[in-house]
């Protein structure tokens, strides 16, 4: 079985809302294959969850062949601001995203839904974004 982990580390930084030894806030974004062939993608932030469950927009209101084609154009915009040192206090690493792996409905929401945090946590805007994504 094809196995694929990579850790998406990034320092923010801020107040933390837990009380952590740790200076600012980690979040940490863990994308791996279940042994039942499902993706799966874990985010480590005290106010992601938060953020999924009171403000993002459900998942009803995205087809996945939508979700696909914004991720290939947030992943490429994240990566273009990591490679050029833009926003190094957000962006830490690249995000390494095969845009010809099926990866799911699941997957691709909750992917998309990470770069919506981010513009609703610190106000970086993505050009891939919805309008209706953009927090105000």
């Amino acid at each position: 079985m094809k196995k694929l982990i990579f850790l998406l580390a990034l320092y923010f930084g801020g107040m933390s809302c837990t009380s952590q030894q740790t200076k600012g806030n980690d979040t940490t974004i863990k994308q791996d294959k279940e042994d039942d062939g499902e993706w799966d993608l874990t985010v480590i932030d005290s106010q992601f969850d938060y953020f999924m469950n009171a403000i993002a927009k459900p998942k009803s209101m995205y087809s996945l062949e939508t979700l696909r084609n914004r991720n290939r154009s947030l992943v490429n915009e994240w990566n273009s601001y990591y490679m050029s040192g833009r926003y190094r206090n957000i962006i830490e690493s690249s995000i390494d995203y095969d845009p010809n792996e099926n990866y799911g409905l699941d997957f691709e929401y909750k992917l998309y839904q990470v770069f919506a945090f981010v513009n609703w946590k610190y106000k970086l805007r993505f050009t891939g974004l919805s309008a209706m994504d953009y927090s105000r």
